[in-house]
């Protein structure tokens, strides 16, 4: 019950308790929008300070490597993980499947947590369930939860509130500290999930003696440039603002990715149906030609995120199997692969080159902006989209 005089606390029977008072950390800054028309543009625009955020909860400054929290199983004993969540924050777990498994060798299985609550899931002995959620409180994700635990299983979450439930229901923690997210697509909290994530992969990697330790902070160095390189990517905002134009006009889009850039061409495609209403779809390059080529036309815009990675000479032939059959493709890609592949776009955004390892987090960035200019372009509601809630709280 909160009163001018302050707030009391009642149980379920309605008798007073006590509770122990935190101290938030969000001031009214946090909550404005600023310069921006948007929160959405605002909390894009926030990504190099959110992540430099993030990665100082896991990096020792001065010996240069990840520092994780300690947990209750030791990785290197650790049968299966498996990562469950909801919406974006799922697309950032099937970005994790491919870290944990390439770097630490370790099974990974990733589930919609609506879905894996219900097909009764065999949890293996020894196992760890790692629950992401930003706010922590997704009705699905908690169930979820609950069932690991009844299996047994060691629960871990990664979330951006230290105070929700799902929190305080796991054995351990790993935060994001991304900040308050208004607007309700997810932008910095996406990018601090899987600065967190990528930041376990390297830690577990290590302790199961998948990489040594002159790789560990090979790959510790390139999380600290992240958000420097972020910056340089936020640079291309006119260019993707023009290109959204043309795309506003269309009625559908195909988001095409390999390796761990194929659930960036999902939440890409997530992103543009949440906020300009524009079907899309996110497929593996590969999967193309069993199916959906065949919705390929001068009318259908193909978004392709193909970084000059040890994948990029299969994601080129896809390609050009699309500009083939008159398809208009936009290209994301660094200035090696625009090189290589640039003439065969009808546009192409040069990235900054970085780690293959980091290029999910790099690419987030103008498949957000482009849904971003796309929604402004279209009139539709950027932060508050029809039919959506920021905290899913129901089943």
């Amino acid at each position: 019950m909160l009163t001018r005089a302050g707030a009391e606390f009642f149980n379920a029977s309605g008798n007073p308790v006590q509770r122990k008072k935190e101290t938030a950390s969000v001031s009214a800054a946090m909550i404005d929008k600023g310069n921006h028309r948007h929160f959405m543009a605002k909390e894009i625009y926030e990504q190099p300070d959110a992540i430099a955020n993030t990665l100082g909860a896991y990096i020792s400054a001065l010996r240069g490597v990840i520092e994780l929290p300690k947990l209750a199983v030791d990785p290197a004993k650790i049968s299966r993980l498996t990562i469950v969540a909801c919406g974006t924050a799922y697309y950032a777990g099937c970005v994790a499947k491919y870290w944990f498994e390439q770097l630490a060798r370790l099974p990974v299985e990733v589930d919609i947590a609506s879905e894996f609550r219900y097909r009764g899931a065999a949890m293996l002995p020894g196992g760890l369930a790692l629950f992401v959620s930003q706010s922590g409180e997704t009705a699905d994700t908690l169930a979820a939860l609950r069932y690991c635990r009844s299996q047994g299983q060691t629960i871990a979450a990664v979330v951006n509130v230290a105070e929700s439930t799902i929190a305080r229901e796991s054995d351990v923690i790993f935060p994001t500290h991304a900040g308050p997210e208004i607007g309700v697509a997810s932008t910095k909290a996406f990018t601090c999930q899987l600065t967190a994530l990528a930041a376990l992969a390297i830690g577990f990697a290590r302790a199961r003696g998948g990489i040594d330790a002159a790789e560990e902070k090979r790959l510790t160095r390139a999380l600290t440039e992240l958000p420097r390189m972020i910056n340089l990517a936020l640079a291309r905002d006119n260019m993707i603002r023009d290109l959204a134009h043309d795309l506003s006009k269309a009625r559908d889009v195909i988001y095409l990715g390999r390796g761990s850039n194929y659930p960036i061409a999902m939440e890409g495609a997530l992103k543009l149906k949440e906020i300009s209403y524009i079907h899309a779809e996110g497929y593996a390059a590969g999967e193309l030609k069993h199916g959906p080529i065949a919705l390929i036309d001068e009318d259908v815009p193909v978004i392709v995120i193909a970084p000059s990675d040890a994948l990029f000479e299969k994601t080129a032939s896809n390609m050009q199997e699309v500009v083939a059959r008159g398809g208009r493709v936009i290209l994301f890609s660094d200035s090696e692969g625009i090189e290589k592949m640039g003439g065969y776009a009808k546009s192409s955004v040069t990235m900054p080159k970085v780690d293959p390892f980091l290029s999910p987090i790099m690419y987030a960035i103008p498949i957000q902006l482009l849904a971003y200019h796309t929604a402004v372009f279209k009139g539709t509601d950027v932060d508050q989209p029809r039919n959506l809630a920021k905290s899913v709280t129901v089943e």
